[in-house]
């Protein structure tokens, strides 16, 4: 299949491989931003194939796993009103909040509903007239382009029972509270294509020269994954910083135009909380003063939120790249994708899930089985 199994090829991913081995010849920490690309290192064995000098660490792109749990608190709260049909993409439901998840709001009668797209939920508010139809609208750049065209819609055929729950998020921003935290051992970065296809590249060209991190724009499958790594292994050991795209077939320097047009008519600027992260500056969309109407937190009086983490989960230090899923007392037993404790565990990009899917050992399975046991080592 063209475009796909040539990314794929053994042959093409162990040559790149072999030049990896003899051009990373000191240690360094490379992060990959988006979770779609740590199940893909993971899924493919790629990780444990790479020399030794070379340190993946997984970095915050999940668009699950980042949404803050204030918000899903809202949601919930919002969803268990009974006049609101609430909607979103599947993995959110079963992202604990502080009490419940929306599976909960939905075993207890609530109308919650998985839709596909925006115009889906947008879909089900002109059908149902006299209920209040929200959709939360989580993401990245990726998801910004459908959110904003389905409030406008909304907006040009005036329907009035129609709001969405905003908790849209921006990489850029996130790349320079990483390499900005004192905490920070992130060299060099591989972004996320799919991103890029929206939003093109010319933004990471200032955060590459001012943190002097080179950032390369990489895809999804083995041989885009491996191009990227070398690629920044090149930039570290000459000591360059720039962006570099090794995903030409997609992505351009100035992006998806009318994408980029559809966000800027629906959503502006604005300082964002992450999960388990913080609020960074600028980080977030919000909708318009002209379209707040369609603000489901405005339209809603759900009173003061005040969210409870987990005191046992770590997500905040697997999605700043600081600490892995495994090195979580939690992880595999008191939180598995049954029963999770965090976000990253429930989304299909979340760094635990990984983990949890592709690398789980034989001690943590036995452990998972009967939690009372320690895990080994």
């Amino acid at each position: 299949m063209k475009f796909l199994d040539e990314y794929r090829d053994p042959t093409a991913s162990a040559a790149l491989l072999e030049t990896l081995r003899r051009e990373a010849t000191k240690p360094w920490t490379i992060m990959e931003i988006c979770g779609g690309q740590t199940h893909s290192f993971l899924q493919h064995g790629l990780d444990a194939m790479l020399p030794a000098p070379i340190e993946l660490v997984h970095g915050p792109g999940c668009p699950v796993c980042v949404t803050p749990l204030e918000q899903i608190d809202r949601a919930v709260a919002i969803a268990s009103r009974p006049e609101v049909i609430f909607t979103s993409f599947g993995d959110m439901l079963r992202v604990p909040g502080s009490e419940r998840d929306l599976f909960g709001v939905r075993a207890r009668g609530g109308d919650v509903r998985v839709v596909y797209s925006p115009l889906d939920a947008l879909a089900i508010a002109e059908a149902h007239p006299k209920k209040e139809v929200v959709f939360f609208a989580i993401g990245f750049e990726t998801t910004a382009p459908a959110n904003a065209m389905a409030v406008l819609q909304a907006h040009e055929r005036g329907v009035k029972n129609f709001s969405m729950l905003v908790s849209q998020v921006r990489v850029p921003p996130a790349i320079a509270a990483i390499l900005s935290s004192p905490s920070n051992r992130v060299q060099a970065f591989l972004a996320a294509g799919h991103v890029c296809t929206v939003m093109g590249y010319r933004e990471y060209e200032p955060l590459a020269e001012e943190f002097r991190a080179p950032i390369v724009v990489t895809g999804f499958e083995p041989v885009d994954l491996l191009r990227g790594l070398l690629a920044a292994v090149r930039q570290l050991a000459q000591g360059r910083h720039e962006v570099e795209n090794a995903y030409p077939r997609l992505v351009s320097r100035g992006g998806n135009r009318p994408a980029q047009e559809a966000i800027a008519r629906a959503f502006t600027e604005c300082d964002r909380a992450w999960r388990g992260i913080g609020v960074i500056p600028r980080s977030g969309w919000r909708l318009r003063d002209e379209l707040a109407a369609f603000n489901a937190e405005q339209r809603f009086d759900v009173g003061r939120i005040a969210p409870k983490e987990s005191a046992l989960c770590i997500a905040g230090d697997v999605l700043r790249g600081i600490r892995k899923p495994p090195e979580c007392p939690a992880f595999g037993k008191q939180c598995t994708p049954q029963t999770p404790l965090g976000a990253p565990m429930v989304s299909a990009e979340g760094a635990c899930a990984a983990y949890y899917r592709y690398r789980l050992t034989p001690s943590l399975l036995l452990s998972r089985d009967n939690p009372e046991e320690e895990v080994g080592g």
